[in-house]
């Protein structure tokens, strides 16, 4: 009895000193928000390998999980030890997977990069930016010389323009190479972060089971079995929407990268090559991505010639629509289950956030987000005796207190109490809404399908989004 007694009494007083150390340590934080942000970025620097590691080996599961499930029975065939087999298995389809990404990576690069030095050495030679400020030099003179008025008013503004050059070189160019420095020494230590997370990315493919099963062994014993249950099913689905919707898109970008370079090679277009590359890249990000690939590949040839720069803005045009109404949803599907307006929502508020990578996350992380809390609304309606299909809440006007049924806009109530006008009694007076049917009394809710009024996409729980708002 004693040692029971003394159990709850070290429990609260664990629980009380955990209490007053948050609330100190949250005091602290409100004061000292600069040094707290400081650590963060000192602990996300020392953590950036791991999560670069972490990704690689998230890109590259995939492809280890199909060379994997090709080789282990070609192993065990030719070994009496299984164990060996799968050892065997699994250390060469991390290597054959790593490799097949760096020889992707250099094949990029050696038709990229050859076609950029082309480029540039092509402008250096043909003149072609001094010719242009020499023509513009020249339409300025002429039409300064016969409008003395604007001459003055263009020598002011000269005159003004020369001094804020001169101010900003003084005040503002130092600053500005250091800038500079620091820039390229992000794009070292960024190298550095890539090649630490390419040895990290092997670890963890050639250890990812052994990962798992640790990680959901921590997750079993701090939570209850249903709870831990409902996590692993919710991590799951989050793999299949990411995975889903960064693999189907990776194919998207690709085709669509070959369609271009197919287009521009019939229509004669410079810089092939080199645009191509850059439509197929920037065709991953949902939405925007070939209007950003766009902008610069038609500067570039407009440098060129203009003529050719409005066909390709107009095949540009063209491929995005085939790229949107045709590819894309045969390759995606309804990987994400989100509407337009959603897709936009997410990429606005990702990519304002995070830049390019909220970009990139911002749609499937939002549809994760989206089924979660569209599952929690079924699931609440259903513990509610109330329908969850999207579809009965259109024309919906009230819903029926003592039937739970609906009522539809411009439909008379059955029941002239429900009103509060019948015999002059107020609704206030009639039936209380907690001597209906309690939630526990109703059906159950395992059995009923979500609706049909949502994206329809399954969420972990066996349910659908038909709770979303339309």
């Amino acid at each position: 009895m004693k040692r029971d007694s003394f159990k709850i009494y070290l429990h609260w007083g664990v629980t009380a000193f955990c209490v007053i150390a948050l609330s100190i340590l949250f005091f602290f934080s409100l004061f000292r928000v600069d040094a707290l942000v400081r650590s963060l970025r000192a602990a996300s620097g020392v953590l950036m390998p791991f999560v670069f590691g972490a990704v690689i080996a998230y890109i590259l599961n995939p492809l280890f999980n199909r060379i994997y499930a090709f080789l282990l029975p070609l192993l065990k065939k030719r070994s009496k030890k299984p164990l060996a087999a799968a050892r065997t298995a699994k250390a060469l389809s991390t290597a054959l997977s790593v490799l097949i990404a760096l020889l992707l990576v250099g094949a990029l690069f050696s038709m990229v990069l050859p076609q950029v030095i082309s480029s540039i050495i092509g402008l250096v030679e043909s003149n072609l930016l001094p010719d242009s400020i020499q023509r513009a030099t020249k339409w300025f003179d002429e039409t300064l010389r016969d409008n003395p008025a604007l001459e003055a008013a263009a020598q002011q503004v000269y005159t003004e323009a020369v001094s804020a050059l001169t101010a900003w070189v003084k005040t503002d160019m130092l600053p500005q190479l250091t800038n500079l420095v620091n820039g390229l020494m992000g794009t070292l230590n960024f190298a550095k972060n890539l090649c630490i997370g390419v040895i990290i990315a092997i670890y963890i493919l050639n250890s990812k089971r052994l990962f798992a099963a640790q990680g959901k062994k921590i997750l079993y014993s701090i939570c209850g079995v249903r709870r831990a249950n409902f996590i692993l099913d919710n991590l799951r689905f989050t793999d299949h929407v990411f995975g889903g919707f960064l693999g189907g898109k990776v194919l998207d970008s690709i085709i669509i990268g070959i369609l271009c370079f197919i287009g521009m090679s019939i229509l004669g277009m410079p810089y092939t090559m080199l645009i191509s590359v850059v439509i197929g890249i920037t065709n991953i990000i949902p939405f925007f991505g070939p209007f950003i690939g766009a902008v610069p590949s038609t500067l570039l040839i407009l440098l060129i010639d203009p003529l050719k720069a409005l066909y390709f803005v107009i095949f540009i045009l063209v491929l995005q629509q085939f790229d949107g109404n045709i590819l894309g949803p045969k390759i995606l599907g309804q990987s994400t289950g989100l509407s337009s307006f959603w897709v936009m929502f997410a990429l606005l508020v990702g990519g304002g956030l995070f830049g390019i990578v909220g970009m990139l996350v911002g749609v499937p992380l939002f549809a994760v987000l989206y089924s979660l809390i569209s599952g929690f609304i079924c699931r609440s309606l259903r513990k509610k005796s109330l329908p969850d299909d999207t579809l009965d809440y259109f024309e919906l006007d009230h819903i029926d207190e003592k039937t739970r049924t609906i009522v539809p806009f411009g439909e008379a109530p059955d029941d002239p109490g429900e009103s509060g006008e019948a015999g002059g009694t107020d609704a206030s007076d009639g039936p209380d809404a907690s001597d209906g049917p309690d939630a526990s009394d109703g059906p159950d809710a395992s059995g009923t399908s979500g609706g049909s009024g949502g994206s329809g996409t399954p969420n972990p729980s066996g349910e659908t989004n038909g709770a979303a708002a339309p």
